[in-house]
């Protein structure tokens, strides 16, 4: 009630349709830009073993990055030397990057197919955004320094002409930690 009994109007506001995130409002791309450059800078001051980012790669996006990697001595793949492409949607650390080789040489493993993509746990269903490239990498150079045979997985044929390109949209089977 305003002066001498007349009742005043409440001013409304207008509502927000856009969602309130725990995190701020929309300022999930600039959470992603900040995680990255930091990820940048550590894989660039403090690469795994036989890993180093390709500069050139980041120099037109900081969204999609090329690893350059060398088999580890001792194992079947040394001196073999492998690209590793790296793609980081808005909702990165959240969601996983999508990781595959690519390139001329893609490793001969069986939990890689011919077309560069990689069955791996961490890269789709046991992702954390805990996690980061340089564990990404590190978990690859295990995959493949542990491997006891250069083989296909069975499928390779199939899955290769099957496939999404985007190997995060595949449904991945993990059944085998035998290499």
């Amino acid at each position: 009630m305003g002066p001498r009994g007349v009742t005043r109007a409440r001013r409304l506001r207008p509502l927000r349709l856009r969602p309130r995130w725990p995190w701020g409002d929309g300022s999930i791309m600039a959470s992603m830009q900040k995680r990255l450059q930091k990820e940048l800078l550590a894989l660039q001051n403090d690469p795994p073993p036989g890993m180093t980012l390709n500069e050139k790669s980041v120099q037109n996006s900081i969204t999609q990055w090329i690893v350059d990697m060398e088999g580890a001595p001792g194992t079947l793949y040394e001196g073999e030397k492998f690209q590793l492409l790296f793609k980081f949607s808005s909702r990165y650390p959240f969601d996983s990057p999508q990781v595959m080789f690519t390139g001329e040489n893609i490793p001969v493993h069986p939990h890689v197919y011919s077309n560069g993509h990689i069955c791996l746990s961490i890269l789709t269903e046991d992702w954390s955004p805990a996690l980061s490239v340089q564990s990404v990498c590190l978990s690859i150079i295990s995959m493949l320094s542990s491997c006891k045979e250069k083989r296909r997985p069975p499928d390779n044929s199939f899955y290769v002409r099957t496939c999404n390109k985007n190997p995060k949209k595949t449904k991945w089977w993990y059944h085998d930690d035998t290499c």
